[in-house]
């Protein structure tokens, strides 16, 4: 066992000091875990859903030490309270789920009518769940409260930049002992992560695709299924005709929410000409009235930049920007308040396709408008790039927007506002590109991605003798 610290956001200082797993004791845990996971499976669905619901319950009696803790974590209050809010409300949605899933039925053989299958579901043992730092808590139990409710044990490692969480939600866990005894939650950084890996069945990351071609990499040495969602560089498209009021408010808070730090964020908008002007004229002035959540965490709209090294990503982009002819509007800069670094919403225009700020993540409240003059240059500028996570497109109508959705290279595209995974966890969807690998994590595939198909075939007439293969008798 290591010890490692954490960093506050808010303040620069590494107040934290916790334990990192090494692989021994991450076997230990997961051998601890295995042991439970077969009478969990057997305890069927409905059974493991009612423990679930007791551990929202508890969830919700730790609310205020998790919510602080998170608070701490990232430096921000209301979406800290969301998180818990997310995860409770996500036991009932995936509630829903197995309340609609039909028992499978025994099917006749086509070409042997004597013979007939039926499907049954297994679960995986033990998933291994590894999250980020942006949404601690919300990124980790998106994976495992559905591997859970699947029947399989989850061994689940947060970030090490966000750990301060682990305590109260493990003091909850300890409220009910028939989960406590096939979930457990574990700190330490990419060896303990590593370990997970190798103790695991199937493992779900979400995280940088750098790091997630490494999960891919080991997960597919071990030939385990690896989940992956990854980054994201989503572009939004804004038609002439389109709602400019509700474009700029969609396009700044699909943009800049959780200070940018989502995968879903929009980090590249496409204005049709036309409306360029009033569009762009419209943004900066609602991005220079967004605030910074300081000094007060109960005032304005923009927390701090969570991972110290992700600050120096922004400002390099933003640099390349401008050291290649693009011109900041409003933010622009790096501001140090209480130790801790900040980014204003920074909304840039005149970029071009080469600027780092158009081809890497960012992740961060940046906003570079682009003017285009068809629909085909629109569309083929936003499929440009090894991303393809998400996107949006506003337009005169809805038919306009779903026609141009249809052709963006992304697994969910929000038509008439944007970033809607964020908030809505129903639609089933795929990352492309280098943005994700493996099922959808949302809708029905979300659970049922943990369940491996086992086909049982019966004969119902008598076993075809070895004589019938017999090499007598051909002509």
């Amino acid at each position: 066992m290591r010890d490692f610290t954490a960093r506050n956001p808010r303040t620069g200082v590494h107040d934290w000091r916790g334990n990192a797993l090494d692989p021994p004791e991450v076997g230990d845990v997961a051998a601890r875990l295995r042991d439970g996971q077969a009478t969990w499976e057997a305890r069927g669905a409905i059974s493991r859903l009612e423990v679930l619901r007791a551990f929202g319950q508890a969830l919700r009696r730790h609310a205020e030490p998790i919510g602080a803790a998170l608070e701490t974590d990232t430096g921000r209050r209301r979406i800290a309270r969301l998180e818990i809010d997310s995860v409770v409300g996500s036991i009932e949605g995936w509630a829903r789920v197995i309340a609609a899933d039909a028992p499978p039925a025994w099917v006749q053989g086509r070409g042997l009518p004597s013979v007939r299958h039926i499907t049954a579901w297994k679960a995986y043992p033990l998933v291994g769940v590894i999250s980020p730092w942006n949404f601690p808590l919300l990124l980790g139990m998106i994976d495992a409260v559905p591997a859970l409710l699947a029947g399989c044990a989850v061994l689940m490692k947060p970030s090490e930049v966000t750990p301060r969480f682990v305590a109260p939600v493990i003091a909850a866990l300890a409220e009910v002992p028939d989960l406590a005894a096939v979930f457990a939650v574990v700190t330490g950084d990419g060896i303990t992560g590593q370990a997970v890996i190798d103790a695991a069945d199937c493992v779900c990351f979400t995280g940088s695709v750098a790091t997630g071609r490494k999960v891919a990499v080991q997960a597919a040495g071990r030939l385990i299924p690896a989940f992956l969602e990854l980054g994201g560089k989503d572009p939004l498209i804004v038609l002439q005709g389109a709602d400019l009021e509700a474009a700029t408010d969609a396009a700044l808070r699909g943009s800049v929410l959780s200070t940018g730090q989502a995968c879903q964020s929009i980090e590249r908008i496409y204005v049709a000409r036309s409306i360029h002007d009033a569009f762009l004229a419209r943004l900066v002035q609602k991005a220079e009235a967004t605030r910074l959540n300081w000094p007060d965490i109960a005032f304005g709209e923009i927390g701090p930049i969570i991972f110290d090294r992700q600050a120096d990503i922004l400002a390099t982009q933003i640099a390349d920007a401008r050291d290649k002819g693009a011109r900041v509007l409003t933010g622009g800069e790096i501001e140090t308040h209480g130790g801790g670094r900040w980014l204003r919403p920074t909304v840039l225009t005149g970029v071009t396709p080469d600027m780092l700020v158009m081809r890497d993540e960012t992740f961060g409240p940046i906003l570079p408008v682009v003017a285009f003059d068809t629909l085909d240059e629109a569309v083929l500028m936003a499929n440009d790039g090894e991303y393809g996570l998400s996107g949006a497109v506003f337009a005169a109508s809805l038919d306009e927007a779903e026609t141009i959705g249809r052709r963006l290279l992304a697994g969910a595209i929000s038509l008439n506002d944007a970033a809607l995974t964020a908030i809505f966890f129903e639609a089933a969807k795929q990352g492309f590109k280098s943005s994700g690998l493996g099922p959808s994590r949302m809708g029905e595939d979300g659970y049922r991605r943990f369940l491996r198909r086992q086909a049982l075939i019966a004969n119902t007439a008598p076993p075809v003798p070895l004589g019938a293969f017999s090499e007598e008798g051909l002509t």
